[in-house]
């Protein structure tokens, strides 16, 4: 006599949605009703099984099954709980097994594609890219734009990526198996091995096409790469770019692929990002360059010899030269075709950056202008005198004079709703732009906070007491204080920030890079004034005054 754990060895297969249903199972209707059990039987269980549920059929089990059938829903219920009270757990596991496929549907390809994709927008990123591996209608899901721009918005990625055919194919490939890896899944493929039946779904895997790539996927799996490259790959040797000599570097710019470096010899340079070599040399400065802006090929200096110029930053000519300031141009910020500068003359000019023409002076300040931010609607401006002004730039006009500092206003942000001020005083102030009115004193540095980055709710501040904060500008709180045993040395000169990563540079000659959720730092690279490349692997960086963005600057390369 076999024992139970011999008995449980031999439990019956379970039934996949491919099985035939059991009045399926003859299609001749001359066979007999004995033969047509004995045949059920024998689909049901295999040879191999057949000493433990016999072929001939039990006596009275037809009358029995008649019975049952001629009861209602109540009394069914109460035979089954009876039978089953009654059964050995052999029998129970054998029902379970012809009991749950029953009950297995693949309810994705069931629903609605609306409903569908509402269903899939819940699952995190990396388990949208296993749901893509289970079957090709749910991969076909999976690639839905814009379920993956919903993602991108709640990473902070603000626009898609468009590459090249070849390269989507690439992030949908290896990328793909480095982001499920580095979450510690398992990247095999199972696109072509769907595990649920198709027959039942509102839409045939027969004519479901290829899904067309989508441009924000591309730029989730790009961000997230690079994320990676930050946090583990090694850090390069540096590259040097040389050419100011001895002299100080006051201005930093990147765009594209090209870094520009302002400096008090009079000159600016254009160097390439990938290969550290110098492109251009402006000429034409008969003064130190303080302040300057670039955007594509386009870039504005502001000097000590009062002026401003337009370059052109391929072909290092001089398209203008703005005269109208009447000290030393400090600071300057670029819309479009418009770039607002500020100078130690007090005073705010508009420029037309095409045709080289002051559109409208801004009088107002009472000392040196060392800050200033322009939405293509509003200038906000904070000075030497202790105050922050909002400008109607097009009535010049002032609409508002924020005051509350009780030193010089060196750092400005501004998001067209919120303005936010650093002084010399050691306080942030957060203001309301519409009315003017204080809505936050952020107190916590011991010095000057020279640079500040606002990027939706969060700022981030770099402060002379060699610390950095995070805040955010709604509640007050402050969120992160970047110090401990890896801070700075000396003050933190300037910054940038994404949602993943701050990167700092020093007067103590390091940049790092802070992870903004923990508060500690990846990387601590020796900066000393020498520009790191590597930007289009997202190795590090520096460069005393970082990158727009990391997430935009570099590039992922999964094969180095």
């Amino acid at each position: 006599m076999e024992t139970e754990a011999e008995s449980s060895d031999r439990v019956v297969r379970r039934r996949g949605p491919g099985d035939e249903s059991l009045e399926d199972s003859s299609t001749d209707e001359g066979e007999s009703e004995g033969a047509l059990e004995r045949k059920r039987l024998k689909k049901l269980y295999p040879p191999w099984k057949m000493n433990v549920f016999p072929t001939p059929q039990p006596p009275k089990l037809k009358s029995w099954i008649d019975t049952f059938k001629n009861w209602n829903s109540g009394e069914r219920l109460m035979a089954l709980d009876s039978l089953i009270d009654s059964c050995e757990p052999v029998q129970v596991r054998h029902m379970m097994e012809i009991i749950e496929p029953q009950f297995q549907r693949d309810f994705i390809s069931l629903l609605p594609k609306e409903l569908a994709l509402h269903v899939l927008s819940f699952l995190e990123p990396a388990d949208l890219l296993r749901a893509a591996q289970t079957c090709r209608y749910w991969r076909l899901l999976s690639e839905d734009n814009l379920l993956w721009r919903e993602k991108c918005k709640a990473s902070g990625i603000d626009s898609p990526w468009t590459v090249p055919v070849a390269r989507r194919d690439f992030s949908s490939s290896q990328l793909i198996s480095a982001i499920i890896s580095s979450i510690g899944g398992s990247s095999t493929s199972a696109l072509d091995n769907p595990r649920f039946s198709p027959s039942s779904a509102s839409t045939s895997f027969s004519t479901i096409s290829q899904p067309t790539p989508s441009p924000w996927k591309a730029a989730f799996l790009r961000q997230h790469s690079i994320e990676m490259n930050w946090r583990k790959k090694p850090i390069r040797p540096p590259k040097v770019l040389k050419g100011h000599d001895d002299h100080v570097i006051t201005c930093l710019q990147f765009s594209d692929s090209r870094i520009l470096s302002g400096s008090d010899d009079n000159t600016l340079r254009v160097w390439s990002a990938t290969t550290g070599k110098c492109l251009r040399v402006l000429v034409g400065h008969i003064g130190g360059v303080w302040s300057s802006q670039m955007h594509g090929s386009t870039v504005i200096s502001g000097s000590t010899d009062r002026t401003l110029k337009v370059w052109n930053a391929e072909t290092g000519q001089c398209l203008h030269t703005l005269y109208g300031h009447t000290s030393t141009v400090r600071c300057m910020h670029l819309h479009g075709k418009k770039v607002v500068s500020g100078s130690r003359d007090a005073t705010l000019r508009v420029w037309n950056i095409e045709t080289g023409v002051c559109l409208h002076v801004l009088v107002g300040h009472l000392a040196a202008v060392r800050c200033v931010q322009y939405d293509g609607k509003l200038v906000v401006s904070g000075a030497y005198d202790y105050m922050v002004k909002v400008w109607n730039p097009e009535r010049e006009e002032c609409l508002h004079t924020l005051q509350g500092h009780t030193n010089r206003v060196y750092s400005l942000q501004f998001d067209g709703k919120h303005v936010v001020s650093g002084s010399l005083d050691t306080s942030i102030r957060v203001w309301d732009v519409r009315n003017g009115t204080l809505k936050h004193t952020l107190i916590g540095h011991q010095s000057l906070t020279s640079g500040m980055e606002l990027r939706n709710r969060i700022l981030v501040s770099g402060n002379a007491d060699s610390t950095v904060k995070v805040w955010d500008i709604v509640s007050g709180r402050c969120l992160q204080t970047l110090s401990g045993p890896n801070k700075h040395q000396s003050a933190v000169t300037c910054l940038q920030f994404n949602s993943k990563f701050v990167i700092t540079s020093s007067d103590d000659g390091t940049v790092k890079l802070w992870d903004v959720k923990t508060g500690e730092t990846n990387f601590n690279c020796v900066a000393a004034f020498q520009f790191y490349s590597c930007l289009k692997t997202g190795h590090c960086l520096n460069v005393l005054k970082w990158i727009r963005s990391a997430s935009n600057c570099c590039e992922s390369s999964i094969n180095e």
